[in-house]
């Protein structure tokens, strides 16, 4: 099967050259509701209530996992901060520095429970997508549960260049990728797994064979990929496993697929190991900005700032501050921009660490975009159809199906922003279809109002005219 993409050069040596690093909790956690799903989770918390360390402090909806307090102490306020995504509603807690935790560490007898309840368990620990989506993992698990699917797929391909949190995991924590996986087996139901990892991490490789070895559960194997960008997008990599695509508007399970990050599946290890939500992931700090790139452990909710200081600070040299790799992250605002689920990468760059942009010029028609793109879109004529803003034309180039890879960005000569204009008429159909729903809503509401009011004046004609043949006696006839 031929593999579209980039190969690039991965500048993953500098953070892996030290072990994972634990960032001590900050003396405030601004802990975003929307976690990077695009869906923010409904606070059940409000300013002045004292949280516990593990303590739910928003509730799980729609796209949107719940989400934990890492420490303890008091929710100072519920106010729009700037996050990874740009903007979002953040509940903002003050840490008392006693870490209370509202319940005692205790294991999970995983084995012995049903698959609906462990996936009900990880639900309510607030477990999402750590390779970056932050979509709920329990979503997924039932999915897969409901649809039969019978493949495990861990992802630890990490392929875009800059980030590699997950191959540090692999390296110092195989054990628990590999019971993460044996969990998610029992809960989605699934008969194997396949724990893919591109071939320019060796030791990762090593290690996770190593562990699935101790385990001794046969249905676990390792497969090798080639370093290809952007083979870890989910479509991507399980057409390149299974040789399955999984349809634009569809989901992997409907090709007899689950998907999990190899985060995620060390996040369940501890799950069951303590009992213990979700309250910290592993991030890389890393470029030329930044000091002593490494990858660190952080509780959700910590400053960017911190992660920085912990790795020796910035550079004498200015830098970018972005959330993820430099093909698909998003700039940030500023040091007090919040860690997130869905936050694998702080990259520190400067103008040596990313590649030169020309002024954009018209669109030649070359069509390299078309060869690159692992969706197997034409994205010259999705650009025509973003810029006129024309949906029908959208719909039919297949907007939905783009990843967002960044690939076309990457190799156009005309130094076309695609990827950019792409998200941004994604963003307008998304605030358009949202507009029609809630005009829906509001229609459906209209009309059960005038419904009740038609019924209430029924109900008081029939009662008026029961009254007045009750006042006029039995033998008033018609008179």
């Amino acid at each position: 099967m031929k593999l579209r993409g980039l190969r690039l050069d991965s500048h993953k040596s500098r953070p892996l050259e030290r072990p994972i690093r634990v960032v001590p909790p900050p003396a405030t956690l601004v802990l975003a509701l929307d976690q990077g799903s695009g869906e923010d989770a409904l606070p059940v918390v409000r300013p002045g209530d004292s949280v516990r360390t593990g303590s739910v402090v928003a509730a799980a909806s729609g796209a949107a996992a719940a989400l934990h307090s890492p420490v303890s102490g008091t929710v100072r306020e519920i106010a729009v901060r700037p996050t990874p995504r740009g903007a979002s509603r953040c509940i903002v807690i003050e840490n008392d520095g006693r870490d209370d935790p509202v319940a005692p560490a205790a294991p999970v007898d995983w084995r012995a429970m049903e698959g609906t309840a462990l996936i009900e368990h990880v639900a309510a620990a607030g477990t999402a997508g750590l390779g970056g989506a932050a979509f709920p993992s329990a979503t997924k698990l039932a999915l897969a549960r409901a649809a039969d699917a019978e493949l495990l797929l861990l992802n630890g391909a990490e392929c875009e260049p800059w980030i590699c949190c997950d191959a540090a995991l692999m390296r110092e924590r195989a054990a628990d990728v590999v019971l993460g996986a044996q969990v998610m087996l029992a809960a989605s139901g699934a008969q194997r797994c396949l724990i893919a990892i591109e071939d320019d991490k060796p030791e990762a490789i090593a290690a996770i064979q190593s562990a699935a070895r101790a385990a001794t559960d046969e249905r676990i194997e390792v497969r090798v990929l080639p370093a290809v960008f952007p083979l870890g997008a989910e479509g991507p990599l399980v057409a390149a496993v299974t040789g399955r695509e999984v349809p634009h508007d569809g989901w992997p399970p409907q090709v007899g697929v689950v998907c999990q990050n190899v985060g995620t599946a060390a996040a369940v290890a501890r799950l069951v190991q303590d009992g213990r939500p979700v309250t910290t992931r592993i991030v890389t700090v890393t470029g030329s900005g930044v000091k002593q790139p490494a990858n660190v452990e952080a509780c959700i909710g910590t400053p960017v700032g911190e992660l920085v200081a912990a790795c020796g600070g910035y550079t004498a040299e200015g830098a970018r501050r972005i959330a993820g790799g430099s093909l698909t992250g998003r700039s940030l605002a500023g040091d007090d921009v919040p860690v997130t689920k869905g936050v694998n990468c702080i990259l520190l760059a400067t103008d040596a660490d990313l590649p030169a942009r020309a002024a954009e010029m018209p669109c030649i028609r070359c069509g390299d975009c078309a060869t690159v793109c692992p969706a197997g879109l034409l994205p010259q004529q999705l650009h025509v159809a973003a810029r006129s803003d024309d949906s029908a034309a959208l719909a039919r180039f297949g907007l939905s199906a783009c990843i967002e890879c960044g690939c076309c960005d990457y190799v156009c000569p005309s130094a076309i922003p695609l990827t950019v204009r792409f998200r941004a008429a994604r963003e307008r159909q998304h605030l358009a279809d949202l507009e029609r729903r809630r005009a829906r809503e509001a229609k459906a509401r209209y009309e059960r109002h005038q419904r009740r009011l038609a019924e209430q004046a029924e109900a008081e004609r029939e009662a008026f005219d029961d009254a007045r043949r009750r006042a006029r006696g039995p033998d008033s006839g018609g008179r």
